[in-house]
């Protein structure tokens, strides 16, 4: 039997349903032991992972994560007090609203 060109086609991801785990932070991007978030192997095989990350970190608790690396940006020297103050100052208020 000949196959189809569009069966040769990978999946769409559109039309598999998204897991429960999806846009949520602390099981798409937990915080490792070295205290920087990883993806999990079983989230880097899945076909929803770019969006899933996506959403996870424009959500609320994407916010936590941004502050985490303006905090080790500081601690490197990267960035001064006042860029710092200014950045999470302004977290606080997204925060807020």
């Amino acid at each position: 039997m000949k196959r189809k060109w569009s069966d040769r086609l990978p999946m769409n991801p559109k039309n598999i349903p998204k897991p429960d785990c999806m846009g949520c932070l602390e099981t798409v991007f937990p915080l490792g032991r070295d205290g920087l978030r990883n993806t999990p192997e079983n989230c880097l095989a899945c076909c929803h992972k770019t969006e899933c990350l996506r959403m996870a970190i424009q959500g609320r608790d994407g916010l936590k994560v941004r502050e985490e690396q303006i905090d080790r940006a500081y601690k490197s020297g990267m960035i001064g007090f006042l860029e710092r103050w200014s950045k999470k100052k302004a977290i606080d208020r997204q925060k807020k609203s």
